[in-house]
């Protein structure tokens, strides 16, 4: 068994990483991977070093994990800024840390990779690798985000910190159309939600969906645009870049959804979801024009009615988000697991975790009574 440490993607062979996963999750498809490094959205300037592990047996890849070195929390999703924060009053140094995540998705998928009759064996060895080059960069800890349930219940078993949160997901229960969806809303839901597409579409707005295939360069060039300002309008810097959404639509085209909001022949709104065989995720917007309900249209509507249509199952519209819940949206656990090294802190943090995760099951809890369904979903 050799185990190595990669710092990009391109020293990985891309068709014996992909063939380790078990779903086709675009987000941890080598393609995507490569591409945020090519096109300079992880690295240095964001604090997402690649320190990808791999395991080979007879010159043939058996295991792997997307590992990035952080030096910060940008695009985590699970947010540790107070954890940092308290080693920092102690003179406790937090970064670097190191990151089993997809960089800027908070989407549950595969983290350790493996074959599914090689990860008894090849899962320890993965998590000891990540043990060891934490030793080796003298990382704070090393952090499992937003992994698949599979994963995620193998490392309960071990020896880590397990955190929860909260996202809002809608699930297909073979609606044959929209206007069948709202039926099983309601009534005061269902009018909110008629009465919003109804704004927009009396705004004289219009909507394309695309996938890779279909969308041009121009198309790419204007959703960058939007997507640059939404991040900039709120004095954060926006990671991602017009090649590397172009790279990705070109390398799975059909995973790809770009929904744009046109009024004549003017784009004035976009968003970008990306696609599975059962999900559909979304993932960034921007507009250029404050239309009164238009970010539901083009980031939930749409979405809802492209899973219909194309029978998928669930659609992830992003992390966060309670105003979620009127439009159809449910709370959906999420898991994290994380191993820390022992400090003076190490005990007090074990108990906030275990008071955050019982406060995330009240909170989802009390979410249940506010579900607009008509029966239960």
């Amino acid at each position: 068994m050799e185990i190595r440490i990669h710092t990009g993607m391109e020293e990985i062979p891309a068709g014996q990483w992909n063939a380790l996963l078990t779903r086709d999750q675009p987000f941890v498809r080598h393609e995507f991977l490569h591409a945020l490094e090519v096109h300079g959205c992880v690295g240095q300037v964001f604090g997402w070093l690649p320190r990808h592990v791999t395991v080979s047996e007879g010159g043939r890849l058996v295991g792997a994990l997307p590992l990035y070195e952080k030096y910060n929390a940008f695009g985590e999703f699970v947010f540790d800024h107070a954890l940092a924060q308290a080693y920092g009053r102690l003179g406790l140094r937090y970064y670097p840390k190191l990151v089993c995540a997809v960089p800027y998705t908070p989407v549950c998928g595969p983290r350790l990779l493996a074959r599914a009759e090689d990860r008894q064996r090849i899962y320890p060895a993965l998590l000891q690798a990540a043990r060891q080059l934490a030793d080796a960069v003298d990382a704070s800890g090393f952090h499992f985000l937003f992994p698949d349930a599979e994963a995620q219940d193998w490392l309960e078993g071990q020896p880590l910190l397990v955190r929860h949160d909260c996202q809002f997901h809608w699930r297909n229960r073979d609606y044959s159309d929209f206007e069948d969806f709202l039926s099983s809303l309601s009534a005061k839901k269902r009018k909110n939600i008629r009465r919003e597409r109804r704004m927009v579409a009396q705004a004289g707005i219009r909507f394309q969906r695309l996938d890779g295939h279909a969308a041009t360069d121009n198309d790419w060039k204007a959703f960058a645009r939007f997507y640059r300002d939404t991040f900039e309008t709120k004095g954060n810097i926006a990671p991602l870049n017009q090649d590397f959404f172009r790279a990705v639509a070109h390398a799975m085209p059909d995973r790809v959804l770009l929904v744009l909001a046109r009024r004549g022949d003017e784009t004035i709104a976009a968003s970008l979801m990306w696609r599975d065989d059962e999900t559909l995720y979304g993932r960034y917007w921007g507009s250029t024009e404050a239309v009164d309900s238009l970010h539901f249209e083009t980031c939930y509507y749409q979405g809802i009615e492209y899973c219909i249509e194309q029978g998928l199952q669930v659609f992830e519209p992003g992390a966060q988000g309670e105003h979620k819940i009127a439009r159809g949206f449910s709370p959906v656990l999420t898991r994290s697991s994380h191993w820390l090294r022992d400090t003076p802190l190490l005990g007090a943090i074990r108990q906030y975790m275990e008071r955050e995760r019982e406060a995330v099951h009240q909170y989802m809890q009390a979410l249940e009574d506010r579900l607009p369904y008509r029966r239960a979903p």
